[in-house]
């Protein structure tokens, strides 16, 4: 099958869906990855996200960019991920791998460790705050965008990430008195 593009330009399903994977798969594997915190089912949900986009390329609309649209999906894939009873009752250990040479191996595990430790704290979080947050941090992205990706209005998105931000301080500080 042929998709048409910008009138002059027509390009296969397989060549979209690699240009797709080679432009969005590593932001979708962080948004992955900070929702599951586990990289083997991360990739087993990039894959489900990349098999759904092929299988509903004739179905997409235009109305959103390929990586809002992509976006969505993963999401949805993860609160999928999320929701089967098997995964509820694992205890996820988040891993992060960007480690800076140049610093000391006590400061090197010490931000590891805060960074573990805020990891956690927001995949704890009930699924309407996680998403925002993430979305908003981690991919950078602004108000509008994220009320385009979950399909939710400004002033929701503003809500959730104002009270996304005090349930996860909450989470912090509770933590550190238990310490």
């Amino acid at each position: 099958m042929l998709l048409q593009i910008n009138n002059d330009i027509e390009i296969t399903n397989d060549a979209l869906l690699h240009q797709l994977m080679l432009k969005y798969g590593s932001e979708l594997k962080r948004i992955t990855y900070l929702y599951v915190n586990d990289r083997m089912e991360c990739e087993d949900i990039i894959q489900e996200v990349f098999i759904t986009c092929y299988q509903n390329m004739g179905n997409f609309r235009h109305e959103a960019s390929y990586k809002t649209w992509l976006i969505r999906i993963t999401i949805n894939k993860c609160k999928d991920h999320r929701r089967r009873w098997s995964i509820r009752n694992l205890i996820y250990k988040p891993k992060i791998n960007s480690l800076n040479t140049s610093q000391s191996s006590e400061n090197i595990y010490i931000q590891l460790q805060h960074t573990n430790e805020i990891i956690e704290q927001i995949a704890s979080l009930s699924g309407k705050y996680k998403e925002v947050l993430i979305l908003y941090y981690y991919q950078e992205m602004n108000m509008r965008e994220i009320s385009e990706v979950l399909n939710i209005s400004i002033n929701t998105v503003k809500s959730r990430l104002l009270r996304g931000k005090e349930a996860l301080q909450c989470k912090l500080e509770r933590r550190k008195k238990l310490e």
